[in-house]
């Protein structure tokens, strides 16, 4: 689930040389089967999800929806499913249904619409898949093969670098590319779009894949290596177990480069910047200039290199490594981006290892499925432009914008009562506030697609295209001033998101509806879900990244040195509860990783019960079910979290994950004082914590 910067993650994104493509494996999560609207049949808290048998001081995840867990069964095309897969799969079908019309409305070339339905149709023709065969790959693995030499290796490895990381918002640090661009606000001048650079090069999900010392990673390195002489072997190389061997310890080597992604969330540690000249001396091996003029970078004067010492790592491998095996590992990334718009065979295959293998997945979702993830890809504002306009009432975006406001009131008087915080830090806090732009339901302006070339057989060409066309546009933006108020997220997105280096919150029209929102039910059911969506990401303007920032998205340290020290201290103590949170015998929750998350979730439940609580004016709330106002609050901030999903997907995100697994995020009641009093939790039950032990930010 998201709620990270945004709230949570499901899909991976995969790009290389020249592409985007994303790859649904992991699924959204879901309550529900999908309909063609939400069912509503209940107005509130889910009484029939719950088991009561479990004391919510022992295992409040559990008695929130025990009764889910143990009535719902993952589909066999899924790795995982929530209370998000009802929305995302509702999301999904409306979608369809406009790309549907689309499709019949036979509109101008180069409108919109027309994309939409060219793009959608041309990923849809397996049969012309099929009958092109490695025709649309061909020559670029020629081009590859071509290659003579190390200047023109660096070249090559320029012209992949795509815009196919961002470390803040979306918190993607993962590029199969040599090194990916994010461009952003900057970190040094906030009221311009920077460069960033981030390390990159591996296919699997983290270094720690390629490293960790265990018989389950072992064995995946076993078949991943399998599954590169598989891909290769499709696409007609020759000795492909030898070339597959070669292509493995290139990326083994690279993961010995990485820095951690605990290190990485450290935006202290990546505030680094370099002029061009700056990489020959401290990254000697590639050819830097022929890198740039490659990636049409060669004019941008310095870039902000997020982990340095990967990069002097990984531009010496390119020094020391043989030619051949670079080229086989780019040919081999290449196959890999494209797999899903290849013959069958290679889609086959590429599941077999990343769905399979990697998260458990018996079945790939329906191809309409992964085409409605594709065009969302790539043309996301211009279906989002209709979805908003068709599903999102101006009724709901009042309401929302409402709810925000007194969340954001709650904390202002959160802020002013903290007895730890000096009133010259408090001020810089509110300031934040007060600047903080929230968009709800759309984006005020809708990004435009005239330059994009969409043609109705082409989807390889299409994706090919769309993914410069992205890069593009980013790199033009360098140096321009910043849209503030510029969205991270389409309409029909189910999530929402903090964005720090602008101050910002989004909150997609997707994720305002039922179970999350419900005009319908009583205030306690929608402050605990989607009000603890909202706290959570109003309180990331002030977790251990949000709070570098200061109210205009500058980098800058405005805490005073005491209350910077508290603030430190009782951040360390929660990742510290966090660490003891063990999914399975053998791995732990990495506190680190997921504190800013874990801060995120603390704080806006707080806030949101605040809000919840100011909504009553004074009035007694209404039980439902025989639940108090209170316990409705916490049992429908529970049930957000309704979840199952296979081990090795869960695995997988433990290690890879800024977000603590769904379980653990329930647990967050148990620093709410609120709670213990709501369900009478007492001492010697299992998530029961003493006063003192309780973490208590903001």
């Amino acid at each position: 689930m998201k709620f990270t910067r945004n709230f949570s993650k499901t899909l991976l994104v995969h790009a290389t040389i020249s592409t985007l493509i994303v790859i649904p494996l992991l699924a959204a999560q879901s309550r529900e089967a999908s309909t063609d609207t939400p069912k509503q049949d209940v107005h509130g808290v889910a009484a029939a999800n719950m088991d009561t048998s479990f004391k919510p001081g022992d295992d409040f995840f559990q008695y929130a929806n025990g009764a889910w867990i143990k009535g719902t069964e993952i589909p066999p095309d899924r790795s995982r499913i929530s209370v998000f897969s009802a929305l995302a799969d509702l999301s999904n079908k409306r979608t369809a249904g406009l790309i549907e019309e689309a499709a019949k409305a036979n509109a101008p070339a180069g409108s919109n619409v027309r994309k939409i339905a060219e793009l959608y149709n041309s990923y849809m023709d397996e049969g012309a898949i099929e009958a092109k065969g490695l025709a649309p790959l061909r020559q670029h693995l020629d081009a590859i093969a071509a290659i003579h030499d190390k200047r023109e290796l660096a070249r090559a490895l320029g012209e992949s670098l795509r815009s196919d990381v961002d470390a803040l918002n979306n918190t993607n640090f993962h590029t199969p590319n040599l090194f990916g661009l994010w461009v952003a606000p900057g970190f040094n001048d906030f009221e311009h779009y920077d460069a960033y650079l981030l390390q990159g090069g591996l296919q699997l999900p983290d270094r720690e894949y390629y490293l960790a010392d265990s018989d389950r990673m072992r064995d995946i390195r076993t078949k991943y290596r399998a599954h590169i002489s598989n891909m290769l072997k499709l696409a007609g190389f020759t000795d492909t177990d030898v070339r597959a061997g070669q292509v493995f310890e290139l990326e083994h080597a690279i993961a010995e480069k990485h820095i951690s992604l605990a290190e990485s969330e450290d935006i202290h540690k990546a505030n680094n910047t370099w002029k061009q000249a700056d990489f020959v001396a401290k990254a000697p091996g590639l050819d830097w200039a022929e890198y740039f003029r490659g990636a049409d970078l060669a004019s941008q004067a310095s870039f902000i290199v997020w982990q340095p010492t990967a990069f002097t790592g990984e531009s010496a491998l390119v020094a020391s490594t043989s030619l051949d095996t670079w080229k086989d590992w780019l040919a081999f990334h290449l196959i890999e981006a494209y797999a899903n718009v290849l013959p069958k065979a290679f889609n086959d295959e590429r599941f077999a290892f990343f769905g399979k293998v990697l998260t458990g997945t018996l079945e790939q979702r329906p191809r309409w499925q992964r085409g409605v993830d594709l065009v969302n890809g790539l043309l996301g504002d211009a279906v989002g432009q209709i979805y908003a306009q068709r599903y999102f009432p101006p009724a709901a975006k009042a309401d929302a914008q409402a709810m925000v406001t007194n969340i954001i009131s709650v904390f202002r008087k959160r802020i002013d009562a903290l007895t730890w915080m000096d009133p010259k830090t408090k001020a810089e806090a509110q300031a934040k506030l007060t600047t903080l732009y929230v968009g709800i339901g759309y984006p005020e302006t809708w990004r435009g697609y005239s330059a994009y070339d969409v043609k109705a057989d082409d989807i390889f060409g299409n994706i090919w295209r769309g993914s410069l066309f992205d890069y593009h546009r980013d790199v033009a933006r360098l140096g321009f001033p910043v849209d503030r108020k510029e969205w991270s997220m389409t309409p029909q997105t189910v999530n929402a998101v903090n964005l720090p280096l602008q101050n910002a919150l989004n909150f997609p029209a997707a994720i305002l509806q039922p179970p999350f929102y419900d005009p319908q039910a009583p205030a306690a059911a929608n402050y605990g879900a989607i009000g603890s969506v909202i706290g959570h990401e109003i309180s990331h303007t002030f977790d251990t990244e949000g709070s570098a920032f200061d109210s205009k998205g500058r980098v800058r340290n405005w805490w005073t040195p005491e209350d910077l020290a508290h603030f430190e201290a009782s951040t360390a103590k929660l990742a510290a509860q966090y660490d003891t949170y063990k999914p399975f015998p053998d791995i732990a929750v990495n506190g680190k990783q997921t504190l800013g998350e874990n801060i995120a979730d603390v704080a806006g439940l707080s806030a949101a019960y605040d809000g919840y609580h100011a909504s009553l004016a004074g009035k007694t709330a209404p039980t439902q079910d025989g639940f108090t106002g209170d316990q409705q609050f916490f049992i429908a901030f529970g049930q957000n979290y309704a979840s199952r999903g296979r081990e090795a997907a869960l695995r997988q995100q433990v290690m890879t994950d800024p977000h603590s697994p769904a379980q653990f995020r329930a647990a967050t009641v148990r620093n709410i004082d609120a709670w213990y009093s709501a369900f009478n939790v007492q001492a010697g039950e299992k998530l029961y914590l003493a006063p003192s032990d309780r973490v208590k930010i903001w």
